[in-house]
């Protein structure tokens, strides 16, 4: 038998016989290892332990402590539900099964629809299969075989059909399930220690709402028992949390059904929240030297053919519309909008940067099974900007528009984030605009402004826009979660495209550099972010009400409505609790409302014109002068504090 060389992470290296599994070095180097190990990782390509290696190859074993171990780990756990499903219900007919953030799905076709009885007893025999430990077994077969063995499973010939090479790699888990799936998997079902079926809901094919209907139950999973355990109470207080459900008892928002899905109605508390966000963003543009535009929701198809938007974005946008004069669509992007007041005028080197900046409304078509509450909607306001400059200004407006961005989280409280660096694959592919000068010069700047700004950036090849590189800033929130925020993105595409020009100190007309750059990245979707980080109850200055007056008896009435007047004339938002209701049920249900400040007022406080203060996290504060009230109240408002 010939040997092979194996290198390992150290440098060091192994002579082996061809044939040897990952699994057997991992046992040579130490038993431990072997039992911790979740997949290998062999010439950079995941590998699964049991694996043969045929040539000289480098490898790594990757456990429990490598974040990548763990999408391999819910991948095999999504092969588990399957197969239990399989056992249950064998007529079920299978989709797809991925890993996803935070867990794992597979959609099923089905006559009857999963209860949530029947996600019981598939987490039973889900267990009950891990008990067996079942190896994950890789088979190659020849196209023509696997399509003929999977004649009755048409998802699975369509997926052959599309993605399957001459001979692919299917995986067997038993004696019941076996799957189309490049893999890798754990070696078996034993190293599945931590699972829990969440929830089932409906999915088409392919997310094609033309296409059949099927369920697809959704699970996560971890490494050990106490994430798990940790995860599910963090999945809890995400429910608690929700901005739907909180902005139904707020009264905040709203989706009507008979205006249509992913359009959302903004009612007075929530649109007082709205114009806050957006005041706020103008008023920064203003001070940052953004000009401000406003522009049409609809133009002419030759303007998306231009930008190139009819083509490659088609399927994300209305339809088209016949009018008058020609065919008209939505906008989906504010950018040719800009770039059209740009090229208005000719413009000189003097005159640049140029930055415009909209709050601007855009429609998206996103499929009916895709939207959820304010985060993905199908009109929307973008705070978007796009500013045209020099090369030699380029890293100092990319280092401005980062330092925004970092300003707006921690204007609203984010402390903690972080960003992605996305490059190109060097023109490898042919699939990316631009040339390799200009991509060098984009990146490099991108970069240094990460640095400038002390931004802590992860670097993803290969995952930049078509038409240049982008930095995308990313937040946590106040359970952990990770939510897409800020975007700044280069654009060699539609300069060149509606050749766009700038007089330079040369004499010459040179095509001027843009960045498109939006920081909100939607305000529906901000304004859900934010809902959920505070659970609603919004910082002072964002609360629709800031202060409510509560007065005891119908006798403090008109002392409760001066107050309120006071209140407003401070530029505050307040109101009076009129009903003839005891306060103790008035001061619930401001709490519940999450009214940052309740004035309670009786006979002595009208007598001594005071108020007895209660805040909603702090409880009772005692008995105050209104001077002193307000003035409390306006010191949070007007320093935009996010603690009270």
């Amino acid at each position: 038998m010939s040997s092979i060389t194996i290198t390992l992470p150290d440098g060091s290296s192994q002579s082996v016989d061809a044939g040897t599994r990952p699994i057997d070095i991992a046992r040579s180097i130490s038993p431990r290892l072997a039992d911790d190990a979740v997949v290998a990782r062999v010439d950079g390509q995941f590998f699964d332990l049991t694996r043969p290696l045929e040539a000289d190859a480098t490898l790594q074993i990757l456990t429990s402590k490598n974040p990548e171990a763990l999408e391999v780990y819910r991948h095999s756990t999504a092969h588990l539900l399957a197969a239990a499903v399989l056992e249950l219900y064998p007529e079920t007919k299978l989709g797809v099964g991925p890993p996803i953030d935070n867990g794992f799905y597979y959609d099923f076709q089905r006559a009857e629809p999963f209860t949530p009885e029947d996600l019981e007893r598939i987490e039973a025999k889900m267990w009950e299969i891990q008990a067996r430990d079942l190896p994950y077994q890789r088979v190659m077969t020849l196209k023509d075989e696997g399509l003929q063995k999977y004649s009755h499973e048409p998802m699975k010939c369509e997926l052959i059909e599309e993605k399957a090479d001459a001979i692919f790699s299917e995986y067997t888990l038993g004696p019941h399930f076996i799957d189309f799936c490049r893999g890798p998997h754990v070696p078996s079902t034993k190293r599945l220690k931590a699972f829990k079926l969440l929830s089932v809901a409906g999915a088409y094919w392919k997310g094609d709402e033309k296409r059949h209907q099927l369920q697809r139950i959704y699970g996560t999973a971890f490494f050990n028992k106490k994430e798990l355990d940790e995860y599910l109470v963090r999945l809890e207080e995400a429910k608690k949390r929700d901005h739907r459900k909180i902005g139904q008892e707020l009264d905040l928002f709203s989706i009507q059904e008979l205006a249509g899905p992913g359009l959302i109605f903004f009612h007075p508390k929530g649109a007082m929240i709205r114009k806050l966000l957006e005041d706020w963003m103008r008023d920064q543009y203003i001070a940052r030297g953004y000009s401000l535009v406003y522009t049409p929701h609809i133009a002419r198809s030759d303007l998306w053919k231009t930008s190139g938007h009819y083509n490659f974005y088609a399927e994300n946008m209305f339809k088209r519309m016949e009018l008058d004069d020609a065919e008209y669509q939505l906008k989906p992007m504010n950018c040719p909008f800009h770039i059209l007041i740009f090229r208005d005028k000719l413009h000189s080197y003097r005159d640049l940067p140029v930055r415009l900046g909209e709050l601007g409304t855009v429609y998206r078509y996103e499929r009916s099974g895709t939207m959820h509450g304010l985060m993905r909607v199908r009109g929307f306001c973008q705070d978007d900007a796009h500013i045209f400059c020099t090369p030699g200004q380029i890293e100092n407006e990319v280092v401005n528009c980062l330092q925004f961005a970092v300003d707006v989280l921690t204007t609203f409280g984010f402390e903690r984030y972080e960003a992605e660096l996305s490059t190109w694959d060097g023109g490898v592919s042919g699939k990316y605009d631009g040339t390799a000068d200009q991509w060098a010069l984009a990146e490099n700047a991108l970069k240094k402004a990460t640095e400038r700004v002390n931004l802590k950036a992860t670097v993803i090849p290969d995952e930049a826009a078509f038409y240049g590189p982008k930095i995308d800033v990313k937040l946590y929130d106040a359970i952990g979660r990770k939510w897409q925020l800020s975007t700044v993105q280069f654009d060699f595409t539609l300069p060149r495209r509606f050749e766009l020009e700038y007089v330079a100190e040369d004499g010459k007309r040179h095509q001027p550099l843009m960045v498109h750059r939006a920081l909100y990245g939607s305000v529906e979707r901000f304004f859900g972010i934010l809902t959920e980080h505070y659970a609603g109850a919004f910082p002072v200055w964002l609360a629709p009400i800031q202060a409510t007056v509560l007065p005891i008896t119908d006798r403090s009435l008109e002392y409760a409505r001066g107050i309120c007047k006071q209140l407003e004339a401070a530029g505050l938002r307040a109101t009076v609790d009129d009903r003839s209701e005891k306060v103790n049920l008035k001061i619930r249900d401001a709490q519940l409302q999450k009214v940052p400040f309740m004035l309670v007022v009786g006979d002595r406080e009208a007598e001594n014109g005071t108020v007895s203060v209660r805040n909603r996290k702090h409880g009772d504060q005692g008995v105050k002068s209104l001077a002193e009230a307000i003035a409390q109240i306006k010191q949070l408002n007007d320093a935009k504090a996010v603690a009270e």
